[in-house]
C-alpha cells in the first residue's frame, strides 16, 4: 500500500491492524456500529493499537508462534496477501531473521512488531510515538527494565535489604500505573508496607491480564 496512511481504511476505523470484526470477540473500545462491514471500528486509535498488541500476544501464548514467519503467516494469510513480502518487511524493521525467536512480552519486540504491522497495513506510520505507547500501555505492556517474573521478588527483596522506600516505590508506580493512590498510600507504610503493596499490585496486574486474555478469540 502507498499514499497517505491517514486515508487508509484502517486509520479511518481507528483499527491500524485491520482486525476483522467477530461479534463474539468483545474488544474494549469498540465503536457503534462496531464494524464497517468487515473490520472492527474503535472509539480511539489507542484502543485499536491495544487490540492489535493483545491479539499478537495471543499468537504466542495460545498458538505457540514465536517467529516473524509464523506470526505474519497467521496475521496475513497468503489467500489475500503477499505474505512473504509482509514477512520480509516486518523482519527487516525488527532486525531479525524470519525464523529467529522473538518474545511478544518483551517491550521492544512487541512495539517493533506492532509498528511494522501498522506500517504495512496503512502504508506508513501516521501515529506519534506517544499514541503507540499509550495503546501498548493499555494492553499491559511491561516497561523496559522491569522483568515479568521477578518484579515482586526484586522489589520485596529491596525493601528487606533496607533500600529507601522511594526506590521501591518506583517499582510500585511502574507495576500498577492504573492503581490510583497506591504510591501515596505506600509512602505512609514504610519499606515493608511497600513490599506488600508491590505484591498486591502484581496480583492486580495478573487479574487484569487474565481478563484481557478472555477478550481474545482462539
Amino acid at each position: 500500500m502507498s499514499g497517505d496512511p491517514k486515508a487508509a481504511r484502517g486509520y479511518r476505523n481507528r483499527n491500524p491492524g485491520n482486525i476483522e470484526h467477530v461479534p463474539a470477540n468483545k474488544w474494549q473500545g469498540l465503536a457503534d456500529p462496531p464494524s464497517d462491514g468487515r473490520f472492527c471500528r474503535f472509539h480511539s486509535h489507542q484502543h485499536g493499537i491495544r487490540a492489535l498488541a493483545l491479539l499478537l500476544q495471543s499468537y504466542q501464548d495460545r498458538h505457540g508462534l514465536r517467529t516473524v514467519r509464523g506470526i505474519v503467516a497467521r496475521w496475513a494469510p497468503s489467500t489475500e496477501n503477499n505474505t512473504r513480502a509482509y514477512q520480509d518487511a516486518v523482519a527487516k524493521r525488527l532486525a531479525v531473521g524470519l525464523d529467529d525467536p522473538i518474545d511478544l512480552h518483551d517491550a521492544a519486540a512487541l512495539r517493533g512488531l506492532v509498528e511494522g504491522i501498522i506500517r504495512h497495513e496503512l502504508g506508513g506510520q501516521p501515529y506519534a510515538p506517544d499514541v503507540i505507547a499509550e495503546g501498548l500501555r493499555m494492553a499491559g505492556l511491561v516497561e523496559p527494565g522491569i522483568t515479568r517474573t521477578g518484579t515482586v521478588r526484586a522489589a520485596a527483596g529491596a525493601a528487606a535489604a533496607g533500600l529507601s522506600a522511594a526506590t521501591v516505590l518506583e517499582a510500585v508506580e511502574l507495576i500498577a500505573p492504573h492503581a490510583d493512590g497506591l504510591a501515596s498510600v505506600a509512602r505512609a507504610l514504610g519499606p515493608w508496607g511497600v513490599a506488600l503493596a508491590v505484591a498486591g499490585a502484581a496480583a492486580w496486574g495478573i487479574l487484569q491480564r487474565l481478563q484481557r486474555q478472555r477478550e481474545i478469540v482462539p
